[in-house]
């Protein structure tokens, strides 16, 4: 072979260091995920105010204790670990792993926390139940299970789905579709007014009612602002201000991997009872109450000398009964105007 002169030898090493790196595989940033859009029902009652849902919340409001991944759409399959002896890989015949992964739906991001995973045999027991093989709360489970049958449940809130889960000797994969999404209530006064007096909660039942004309409790005592998980459905709502009358009810709709925020109507105000022998007078202890719709019936009663209640906005009847002797007198309670009631001593019930 000839040597090569090194002048030519400086030359090509010349040329290897100036040549070009191999190109490296460029990468796409992964599209965002769809953000959620707010839907509502409309109210289903006709004196109740309509629900007005917000536009586009964002994605991550879902994720309030319950953890989304921004990302690709990565298919959770296949799934193969390196066989190495630190991976634990199982030898043949003996348990095989499984990964298991969730989505609220087919184009949301992968579930990374949240999310309760709970394992079943197949078969029932001698008592009729199914012995619970493995639970892991979380994200992902990353399980080792025998080869076989199993029903798995994955639930996120309220929100949850069984599926039939075949083992096999080799590597398990399965993406479970929740097909679920989130509710965001707030309550207001009618004219986008703040409700600062007062205690506000919601009781989420199911649309249908069962052979026993009732509707089955899904959700309750949720406080505004609140995200509730449920599965994709639509939802009997009922928004209740303070613990009497002040009751708005509307069904909303639920869309998979979707936020749904509404906001409902309330026409009621808090107020406070006095017993006075003169307007503005001390109010006299020792006092029982009873308030009425004009029509008679009984709305609330109470004892002490300055009961409050939260009532829905009309006309009413409150009757004082103190040292054996009745006083009453008719007043009425407007939207967002809290204050006192005052039943003079000189307004002695007529019997």
């Amino acid at each position: 072979m000839r040597a090569i002169p090194s002048t030519l030898a400086g030359l090509i090493a010349l040329a290897l260091l100036v040549a070009p790196a191999t190109a490296q595989e460029s990468v796409t940033p992964p599209p965002k995920p769809d953000e959620f859009q707010a839907q509502s029902g409309n109210a289903d009652l006709p004196d109740d105010p309509p629900l007005n849902g917000s536009e586009d919340p964002p994605l991550d409001a879902l994720l309030e204790g319950g953890g989304l991944v921004r990302g690709a759409l990565t298919p959770a399959v296949p799934y193969a670990p390196a066989i190495t002896p630190q991976t634990g890989m199982p030898s043949v015949g003996g348990p095989a792993p499984v990964y298991l992964v969730a989505r609220l739906s087919d184009t949301s991001p992968t579930l990374t926390q949240g999310v309760a995973w709970r394992v079943y045999s197949d078969t029932p027991g001698d008592d009729g139940t199914l012995d619970l093989v493995a639970s892991v709360d979380g994200g992902d489970a990353d399980l080792r299970l025998e080869p076989g049958s199993y029903l798995v449940h994955a639930a996120f809130g309220y929100a949850g789905r069984t599926s039939r889960l075949e083992v096999g000797t080799g590597v398990t994969s399965r993406t479970m579709l929740l097909n679920a999404g989130g509710m965001k209530l707030d309550a207001q006064f009618s004219g986008h007014e703040d409700i600062r007096v007062g205690r506000v909660r919601f009781d989420i039942y199911e649309r249908e009612f069962d052979n026993r004309g009732e509707r089955k409790l899904v959700a309750g005592d949720i406080a505004p602002g609140e995200i509730v998980r449920l599965n994709a459905d639509t939802y009997h709502v009922v928004s209740r201000y303070g613990a009497i009358n002040a009751t708005v009810r509307a069904d909303i709709r639920v869309e998979p991997g979707k936020l749904t925020e509404a906001t409902v109507y309330h026409n009621a105000a808090r107020v406070t009872l006095k017993l006075v022998d003169e307007p503005g007078g001390e109010a006299l202890a020792n006092t029982a109450w009873s308030v009425l719709t004009p029509g008679g019936d009984q709305v609330a009663e109470a004892n002490g000398a300055f009961p409050a209640f939260v009532l829905a906005s009309g006309e009413y009847q409150v009757i004082a009964r103190n040292d054996d002797q009745l006083y009453s007198r008719k007043f009425k309670v407007k939207t967002a105007e809290h204050g006192e009631v005052e039943v003079l001593t000189s307004q002695v019930l007529k019997q």
